[in-house]
């Protein structure tokens, strides 16, 4: 029996697979491959969704609060924007993640197209095909077989790439603690007599004494 070989793993440019798998080998040469595109389909559409979320937060704004520490009374109001940046950062961060969605989807259509059956030749087979063998109005003739040869390996694949992403994730999340800041408070009181309210101490008479 013929050695199991790996089956080419770039998302363009493979061999072509055999549908439906006739042996081991194809079996594993097929659920490699698209574990391996499932695998990405998971990275780059988390990305690009990451990209899109932190995109507002490339926006920077400066405020000022001088107004804000001057004597009372303070305008409320108090502070004032004096500059608002980023917005093209921004809008290059979401681009970047909308391309990396485009590139999962590409993925997608990929999986579909590489389990795409064998064209009929023969003429009373593709119009026997063509009037019977596919409704789009019954559920139950869809092509779910192709489904299941496309998607149910990368389902796989995409599933357990989320959970070992989240799992590192959680794991450097939790090992860095953050540093504990001491908060040193000092206080200071001042007195201050008014002149209104300050009285000078009554005179005090001492007798003379006679001689």
């Amino acid at each position: 029996m013929a050695g199991v070989s790996l089956p080419d793993m770039r998302p363009w440019g493979r061999r072509a697979l055999m549908i439906p798998p006739d042996s081991r080998s194809a079996w594993i040469q097929l659920a490699l491959w698209e574990l391996w595109i499932g695998g990405l389909v998971a990275i780059t559409s988390g990305f690009g969704a990451l990209f899109i979320v932190q995109s507002p937060t490339r926006i920077m704004t400066m405020p000022d609060l001088t107004a804000c520490y001057g004597p009372p009374p303070v305008p409320v109001p108090c502070d004032r924007i004096v500059y608002v940046g980023g917005a093209l950062d921004a809008a290059f961060t979401a681009l970047c993640g909308l391309m990396l969605i485009g590139v999962a989807l590409w993925f997608v259509w990929e999986l579909w197209l590489a389990v795409e059956p064998k064209p009929i030749t023969d003429d009373f087979l593709r119009l026997l095909n063509e009037s019977f063998g596919r409704s789009w109005r019954n559920p139950l003739k869809w092509p779910w077989t192709r489904v299941l040869y496309a998607y149910g390996f990368a389902a796989i694949g995409a599933l357990a790439t989320i959970v070992v992403a989240t799992s590192i994730w959680t794991a450097v999340a939790t090992s860095v603690t953050p540093p504990t800041r001491l908060i040193h408070v000092s206080t200071s009181e001042g007195f201050r007599i008014s002149p209104d309210n300050s009285q000078s101490p009554p005179a005090v008479a001492h007798p003379t004494p006679k001689r």
